[in-house]
């Protein structure tokens, strides 16, 4: 056994990889609704990086750090009233904001994070 395990393998990238109790999460992005506001965007997003977590056997208390990019930086307030409510309580991991081209210019928001396995 290699000790990598990959999630959701496509042709060009995996959503996820799990290697010594760490979990890499590809860039998420809003998928049923390209076209929704941020806040709808950004709740969307958080459930995939949920989704996804569990599946490597983490969940969002185990955030090692996180980079968020967006389309336009003058929506980061209202990113950060649902980013607010979906972090767990003191748990706020390392984090960085910018804006950015993003490959979709529906998508107003990209998230990349990396977390602990919950149990090792």
């Amino acid at each position: 056994m290699s000790g990598l395990q990959r999630l959701h393998v496509g042709k060009r990238l995996s959503e996820a990889a799990v290697a010594g109790g760490t979990v890499w999460l590809a860039g998420q992005v809003p998928e049923v609704n390209p076209d929704a506001d941020i806040e709808e965007q950004t709740r969307e997003v958080l459930g995939h990086i949920d989704r996804l977590l569990a599946e490597c056997g983490s969940d969002k208390r185990h955030l090692v750090s996180v980079q968020i990019f967006l389309k336009d930086i003058a929506d980061i307030a209202r990113m950060n009233a649902v980013w607010d409510e979906w972090v767990a309580p003191g748990h706020a991991p390392p984090r960085a904001t910018v804006q950015a081209a993003l490959a979709d210019p529906r998508w107003r928001i990209e998230v990349v994070v990396v977390a602990r396995q919950i149990s090792l």
